[in-house]
């Protein structure tokens, strides 16, 4: 069985045929599906998938690119959904230097907001990092955000920095980036990294991992990212299977 650990099912590319790319992750034996948010309204559109599907749980939250849209009353009514059933994590939340659709001071107050509100309500959070990494880090270590739990989604930092978080007690989510020619940097996290702190996931419908690069991923796709770790760490894919979707779910308490 597999978790696809961050997949946003929410997204209007799965509106025509969603049932069929649930069932498409049911026969190659995804089990479990975490559905983040990016604002308010995919938040509680993922908590609706969660309680339509089985198979499919939530986290909430906004992301960088929209943390200009942040405001307290919005902080509030994310607070009010985490009582929500099936809510398993604030995310996902964190800083983008390289789009840069919210200006950086926008996106560094409302991430350490949302952290605050994740340690308030005892749940961990899933975070996005692209361009950020060490002012990342050492908002997450300010905020004490490691004592909840922390995800570093879809990672794409160093196996110098991947060691640092695992020494801090964070998960690596890996992505089908790590299918991909140029992927040498992320091969050497997988190398470096004990399985037990890897999660596996496919940011459908983003990052659609080799042989389906060029298409819309989803949830069906994971096990390929799965097949190339097991082959970097020369060990079964069962292993990676058992393994990634023990730490998902342990994480999430699930």
């Amino acid at each position: 069985m597999f978790f696809d650990s961050h997949a946003h099912l929410d997204d209007q590319r799965f509106d025509a045929d969603r049932d069929a790319v649930i069932q498409r992750a049911k026969e190659n034996k995804i089990s479990y599906i975490l559905n983040p948010g990016a604002d308010f309204a995919s938040s509680v559109k993922a908590i609706d998938l969660a309680a339509e599907y089985e198979m499919v749980y939530a986290a909430v939250g906004v992301h960088p690119h929209e943390a200009k849209t942040m405001d307290e009353v919005m902080l509030a009514l994310l607070r009010g959904l985490t009582t929500k059933p099936k809510v398993k994590a604030i995310g996902e939340i964190g800083l983008d230097f390289y789009h840069l659709h919210s200006p950086r001071d926008v996106q560094r107050e409302w991430f350490r907001k949302q952290i605050r509100l994740a340690k308030e309500v005892s749940l961990p959070i899933i975070v996005h990092d692209r361009d950020a990494n060490q002012e990342v880090m050492d908002i997450l270590k300010e905020e004490k955000a490691f004592d909840t739990g922390v995800l570093m989604h879809c990672y794409s930092g160093s196996a110098e920095l991947a060691r640092q978080y695992v020494k801090l007690g964070a998960y690596l989510s890996i992505a089908g980036p790590i299918t991909y020619n140029n992927a040498r940097k992320l091969v050497e996290v997988v190398e470096t990294i004990p399985l037990q702190h890897l999660m596996i996931e496919t940011d459908a419908p983003y990052l659609t991992p080799v042989p389906h690069r060029g298409k819309r991923n989803e949830m069906a796709y994971v096990k390929h990212t799965a097949e190339k770790i097991a082959e970097i760490k020369s060990i079964s894919i069962e292993e990676v299977a058992f393994q990634t979707t023990e730490n998902a779910k342990k994480f999430f308490g699930i």
